[in-house]
């Protein structure tokens, strides 16, 4: 099984990065049909600032990573990567869950703002957000279907590092949308 992994990595790659990003646009479409999920106010109130904790907790595990590699640390990369790979899961449900019963958040600042702030960050961070996970998914999927002793000879270096600025980022940017949604304005 794992060797039938190994050889399909790019295609699984695929297939996972466009069943997540399905899902996520169809949540954020309005495709969910109503009634499916249970409605917990206190939970979708709560799910924006639970997401911006998250958001910075995933940064700190992500930059612990990098440096755990960087210093041979091979064990607490992986830890520090599965950690990044959880919160980024919990991150994603939680904002599956109130964005398919809520919509998108509007943002109540000025126009000026809105415009040349608020929607150019939001667009970067969902471009980012949106190129990363097959980097994720190609990283995680070669960790998890090769010995330590081989990932020097797959293209886990170069996906992991690409995909770690984009997550970094891109959290960041998530975490500056929140800030002016839910802080500022």
């Amino acid at each position: 099984m794992e060797q039938t992994v190994q050889k399909r990595i790019p295609e699984i790659t695929g297939a996972l990065s466009v069943v997540s990003l399905a899902l996520v646009f169809g949540a954020v479409g309005g495709f969910v049909p109503e009634g499916l999920l249970p409605r917990i106010e206190p939970l979708l109130s709560a799910i924006p600032h639970m997401n911006a904790a998250i958001s910075l907790a995933a940064i700190g595990t992500i930059l612990f990573g990098v440096s755990a590699i960087r210093n041979g640390h091979i064990g607490r990369h992986k830890k520090a990567m599965l950690a990044s790979t959880a919160l980024f899961a919990g991150f994603l449900v939680l904002y599956l869950y109130r964005v398919s019963l809520e919509g998108p958040s509007a943002f109540d600042g000025p126009a000026v703002i809105r415009n040349f702030v608020y929607l150019p960050l939001l667009g970067i961070h969902i471009l980012l957000a949106v190129v990363c996970i097959p980097f994720v998914y190609y990283a995680l999927l070669l960790a998890g279907t090769h010995p330590i002793e081989q990932l020097p000879q797959t293209s886990h270096r170069w996906a992991g590092k690409i995909a770690a600025v984009l997550w970094v980022i891109s959290f960041a940017l998530g975490f500056i949308v929140y800030l002016m949604l839910y802080i500022l304005f």
